[in-house]
Order: structure tokens, then C-alpha cells, then sequence
């Protein structure tokens, strides 16, 4: 059974639908209203606050700090600096991505790693003959997620940190009703957004006075459904839906590495031995065999194929996590994993593992879609990702 994160008090007298859901244990807001069109109106439109305290937090410390996490992770930590957060797969030894999250340098030797599993047993286990130390701080350490075009203008309000000057997928700290907390500029919204790190004692202090500058910044509490359709337009994968854990597969077809997640970018094969980096090189020369991409859906098709069973349109309501198969010339080349309509580009879009050579930009693939347990197919262009990439994101000072 769930249990109640550090935010909880406060949610749950603002879940009006009682609509929750199971996060890592905790209890989770699916949407707080009955409805969570506000919510994700706020993400993209105002400053949404978002509970991510249920992710799995570590500290990682002592003299071979960095030596550990560049063992493990799959970018080059040694050149991380101070203050500067990597996004990162890790892997197992043949290549295949274990889980993906972010790393924190928050001093010399010390760092935060998160994690959407529990990867505690693999990083105690990387650390063997290492002068470290690998803290499970995840229920020490409660996180709050403030997203939107006037996150920042509320940050300004209430905490002591240096706003103006923190820059894209970095880190600085301060205070917030006397509460120390750390504040990385990163999100899963691809938008302008921060999350705010605080002992978790003292969550409800800091979530009450954000709450009651909340006015000036056109705050509300946002739950999973509108951050899913966030993500998606982010162009941000979820595990358990668009890949798995490879600890987790069954069968290989299930196993992804960086590459076949479009992570090529984030894989350092010039640094020194990391676990899995002899089958990543490997797989660098001869290719890899698929890739998830973005498609968007041709609209009108979709229009056309409910006009024919004399039925409406209808643009879905919430993000969808059943995989969909899709086709090229008849043929099933790969599945749609998160598809959903872009309230903010007006699209329907999806996230889809496709084989190699379909996977290129710009190929025009057929996506099934079923109406009235019919299955039909509309075409679907792969496009390149995030779908929704506001300047507004990364521009240092923010808006």
C-alpha cells in the first residue's frame, strides 16, 4: 500500500478527484481536479507545482566520488563541474541501458544521483575497491518541481538562490523560509522549470511559502497526467513504457542501449572503461538496429477515418501508454509507446521504437489506429524531437 510523500499534507486537501496513483510506494495525484486541462495549462501557460519527491535520491561522497560515477554513468564525469547537473543512461556490461536520470556535482567529491528505479545494490556494487560512500537519501531528501514560463518569477519571490544567473541543466543553492534547499534548473516538462531539493522535514514549510507567493506567478498543483502529456511533447521517455529496464527484460527485444534510445549524444566512448562501454563501442561501428524517434500524425487522415464510420473526431483526452503498431508498406516496423495530442501544438504526436532504415527523419510510416474496434492506419512522419522546445527553456537570464 502507498504511502504518504513529504508533500502529502498539502495535496491531498487540494485532490478534489481523489485521483491518485502508486509512484516507487508513494501516493501520487493523477489530477486534482476532475479534469487536469488547468494542470496542464499552468506547465506551459503559468507555474505548475509538481511533487517528485517519490524518485529514488543518492548521495555519493568521499575521496573517489567522481571515480565512481564515471565507472558507471555512460557520459565523462570528470568533466563535470561544480554545480552542474549531466542527464544520464547507465548501463550493464553488454551495453543495455539499467535506468536514466540526473547526476548533481554539488561539490568537489560529493554528488546526487536520481533515479525512476532502485539502483542502490548497482552502485554500492560499482563502488567495490573505491574510497566512497552511497547513501539511499530518498527519504531524507523531498523535491518539488516548479514548471512554467513564471517558475522563475516565483523563485525570485521566495528564495534567496541567484536565479537570474542559473543557467540550463545547472545547480545553485539558497534559502527558502529559512529553509536551505538546492535548485537545479532541469524538469521533465521541456520547459522553463526548476526543482527544488529541501530536507524532507522541512517540505511543508517550504511548499507554504511558495504557496503563499503562489498568486503573483499564477500557481497551481499539477498532477501525472498533465506532466505525461508534457514529457511527451518534451520528447522525454518513460521507463516502462517507451523502454525497459534491461534488469527487468524477459526476452533481448526488450533491452535497449543509449543508442536505440536516440542517446547517442550522451555516450562518451573517448573517456575511460565504464561498464558497458566494450559493447557500445561495438554497436558504434556496425550500427544500431532501431531507434526511438517522434512521429506526428497526419490530422486529416484522422478526420477522414471517423468521417467514414459517421463519427466525430475526437482528440484524446489523456496520454496513452498502450503500445501501437507501426507499419511501412503493410509491414510492421516497430510500436508507438506514449501517444498523445499536443493540446499546445495542436497535433497528435507519439514517441516509437522504429527498425533501422525507417527511423530516419522524414520518413512517412503508417501508424494504427482503431475506431469502433476497427484498426485503420494514418500516416506518421518521423519527426525530430523535443516537439515542443520553447527558447524560453534554456535562455539565461530567464524571462
Amino acid at each position: 500500500m502507498p504511502v504518504a510523500s513529504a508533500f502529502h499534507e498539502r495535496t491531498h486537501q487540494l485532490c478534489e478527484s481523489l485521483n491518485y496513483r502508486d509512484w516507487a510506494g508513494y501516493y501520487a495525484v493523477s489530477a486534482y481536479e476532475t479534469h487536469h486541462e488547468h494542470e496542464y495549462n499552468a506547465i506551459r501557460s503559468a507555474c505548475a507545482a509538481i511533487d517528485i519527491s517519490p524518485l529514488f535520491k543518492y548521495r555519493i561522497s568521499g575521496r573517489d566520488a567522481t571515480r565512481l560515477v564515471d565507472r558507471i554513468i555512460t557520459r565523462d564525469a570528470k568533466r563535470m563541474t561544480i554545480g552542474q547537473v549531466y542527464y544520464t543512461p547507465w548501463c550493464d556490461e553488454e551495453g543495455k541501458v539499467i535506468d536514466d536520470g540526473t547526476v548533481t556535482r554539488l561539490r568537489d567529491q560529493e554528488y546526487r544521483w536520481t533515479a525512476a528505479d532502485p539502483n542502490l545494490r548497482w552502485l554500492t556494487d560499482g563502488a567495490a575497491g573505491l574510497d566512497v560512500t552511497v547513501e539511499d537519501i530518498t527519504e531524507q531528501v523531498a523535491a518539488l518541481a516548479l514548471q512554467g514560463p513564471t517558475s522563475a518569477r516565483l523563485l525570485r519571490d521566495v528564495s534567496t538562490a541567484p536565479i537570474d544567473t542559473l543557467r540550463y541543466f545547472n545547480a545553485t543553492s539558497g534559502e527558502i523560509a529559512g529553509v536551505p534547499v538546492e535548485i537545479t534548473r532541469t524538469g521533465y516538462t521541456g520547459d522553463l522549470g526548476y526543482e527544488v531539493w529541501m530536507p524532507w522535514d522541512a517540505a511543508l514549510r517550504v511548499w507554504d511559502a511558495l504557496a503563499a507567493a503562489g498568486p503573483n506567478a499564477d500557481l497551481h498543483a499539477a498532477g501525472m497526467l498533465a506532466l505525461d502529456i508534457a514529457r511527451i511533447e518534451a520528447g522525454l521517455l518513460l521507463i516502462d513504457v517507451d523502454f525497459q529496464s534491461s534488469r527487468r527484460a524477459m526476452i533481448e527485444s526488450q533491452k535497449y542501449s543509449p543508442f536505440e534510445l536516440g542517446f547517442a549524444r550522451l555516450v562518451d566512448l573517448r573517456k575511460g572503461p565504464f561498464v558497458g562501454r566494450t559493447a557500445l563501442a561495438a554497436e558504434q561501428r556496425r550500427g544500431h538496429r532501431r531507434q526511438i524517434v517522434g512521429l506526428e500524425v497526419d490530422w486529416t487522415e484522422v478526420e477522414r477515418l471517423h468521417e467514414t464510420v459517421g463519427l466525430p473526431p475526437t482528440a484524446p483526452a489523456t496520454a496513452s501508454r498502450a503500445a501501437v503498431p507501426v507499419y511501412r508498406d503493410g509491414r510492421q516496423v516497430g510500436r508507438a509507446t506514449s501517444t498523445t495530442w499536443s493540446t499546445s501544438l495542436k497535433k497528435l504526436i507519439a514517441l516509437a521504437t522504429i527498425d533501422a532504415p525507417y527511423y530516419a527523419v522524414g520518413t512517412r510510416l503508417q501508424l494504427e489506429i482503431t475506431i469502433e474496434a476497427v484498426r485503420h492506419t494514418a500516416t506518421a512522419t518521423v519527426v525530430k524531437t523535443p516537439f515542443f522546445n520553447p527558447a524560453r527553456k534554456t535562455a539565461t537570464p530567464p524571462a
